[in-house]
């Protein structure tokens, strides 16, 4: 199994647009072969000073997936490449990180 945090900043003032875009692929994403878990986050409020926020135009995607041939066959997906397509302009950076267990 993978794991995978990506992490999402979208230009300034674009986070909510960015979201409604992923929100409405999350249903394709959850039917492909080999998904577990895939949900958008975005920080937690009163957690208190040890909190690392993302900050106001960033958000966390929480990815599970059975295989790397799943995740791989997920990353060429009409309906990422089309999300990718319509995100392209309201997102300012990436960063993802692919994990297994240790």
């Amino acid at each position: 199994m993978l794991n995978i945090v990506a992490i999402i900043t979208a230009k300034a003032g674009k986070r909510a647009e960015v979201l409604e875009k992923f929100n409405a692929n999350v249903p394709a994403v959850l039917e492909e072969d080999g998904c577990i878990e895939y949900a958008a986050v975005i920080d937690a409020e009163d957690i208190g000073p040890f909190q690392s926020r993302l900050g106001e135009d960033s958000f966390a995607v929480i990815e599970k997936w059975e295989s790397k041939a799943a995740l791989m066959a997920h990353a060429v997906s009409p309906h990422m490449k089309e999300y990718g397509k319509s995100t392209k302009d309201l997102v300012e950076g990436k960063v993802i990180h692919v994990l297994s267990a240790s």
